[in-house]
């Protein structure tokens, strides 16, 4: 996949007679059929979504894409707008949660300049910057960015994905970072589901009750300033007018990733709303999906029921960066290995019932 958006036509749904063989192999491991519960479930989807029964782990890695939003200058965040760039540098540096989980989990970590401020001057940051536009527009009064801006970022997206693909990466964990992103995030939701900004808007990084009420008349304001909201509402005029360049960015992995048979685990509310971007361009890319977690955040929930997803984690997880699809990299290879190593019934002499 040379683009974004070149090759959806080959973006193609899990094969459901992989994850019935798969299905099959478990039933004959030592163990009552089924008994695995949700374990099971997870080894027949990455199956299915990779398009062969699974015989070797899936090496891991974790693409975390940051950027910096105009819609700040609204006061939807308590925290101020140079903590994007403060926090790509700790990432880099090995000092964030997502940094620490990934160590954990054994993978390897890309960390996405994708429009930021601020940014460090530091090695372990991949620029992805188009056309030197660093942030987007305010959305409470018009547009996020231009049409060639998000092709571009959803381009560049895939190509990441394509790159990791072909040096062996089988299955992508994805997260955020940029403050004001959790309302752009709610703006996108509110205008693809369609849903009512009470529905979607949260508590973010720590808004109070009056912080929450602001953001909810922020993304009212937007949606009416771009002319949005209306059922079947066009995904790319709606990233271009509401999104933010991080999650152009993730929306081209997630495409890119789907397009290459990768499965793709999301982590909170801001990739959900990149996944929803990348379903509504392409349906089958919904198929690659796996949710690692389900954010507190209310729109999160509307997300994931309109993906379909039953998320593998629910630990009340808020702070985004791919935390949670961090955490959820272990089951991956736990659900793999019980495939592959697991002995059978025929195999460690164990009768059956």
């Amino acid at each position: 996949m040379s683009g974004g958006l070149e090759a959806l036509s080959g973006i193609r749904p899990p094969d459901e007679d992989v994850a019935r063989a798969t299905a099959r192999l478990l039933d004959a491991k030592t163990k009552p059929p089924g008994s695995l519960g949700r374990l099971e479930d997870l080894a027949c989807r990455l199956a299915a979504i990779r398009g062969e029964v699974l015989v070797d782990p899936l090496s891991p890695s974790i693409v975390v894409a940051a950027a910096d939003h105009g819609v700040v200058s609204e006061g939807v965040s308590p925290y101020p707008q140079e903590v994007t760039g403060q926090m790509l540098a700790n990432f880099a540096t090995g000092g964030a949660a997502v940094s620490v989980l990934a160590r954990e989990a054994g993978a390897r970590l890309v960390v996405v300049d994708a429009g930021v401020i601020e940014p460090p001057v530091i090695e372990g940051v991949r620029p992805e910057v188009v056309d030197g536009v660093r942030g987007t527009g305010n959305i409470a009064v018009g547009p996020a960015m231009t049409p060639h801006v998000a092709l571009e970022m959803i381009d560049r997206g895939a190509l990441l994905a394509t790159e990791l693909a072909d040096d062996g990466i089988g299955v992508l964990a994805v997260g955020d970072m940029g403050i004001g992103n959790t309302t752009v995030a709610t703006a996108l939701c509110a205008a693809l589901l369609p849903a009512d900004p009470l529905q979607t808007c949260g508590r973010g990084t720590g808004l109070d009750e009056g912080g929450v009420a602001r953001k909810v008349d922020v993304v009212r304001r937007a949606l009416d300033a771009n002319a949005l909201g209306a059922e079947g509402a066009d995904p790319l005029v709606t990233l271009v007018s509401l999104g933010g360049l991080e999650i152009a960015f993730l929306t081209g992995v997630i495409l890119g990733a789907a397009f290459r048979r990768m499965p793709v685990l999301l982590d909170g509310f801001v990739t959900g709303a990149a996944a929803l971007v990348a379903s509504a361009i392409a349906p089958d890319s919904a198929g690659s999906m796996v949710a690692a977690t389900r954010s507190p955040e209310p729109g999160h929930a509307l997300v994931l029921e309109r993906l379909g997803l039953e998320p593998l984690l629910d630990l009340g997880l808020r702070l985004g960066e791919g935390a949670g699809a961090s955490l959820a990299l272990p089951l991956v290879r736990s659900a793999i290995a019980i495939l592959t190593d697991m002995a059978t019934f025929e195999a460690a002499g164990v009768s059956r019932a």
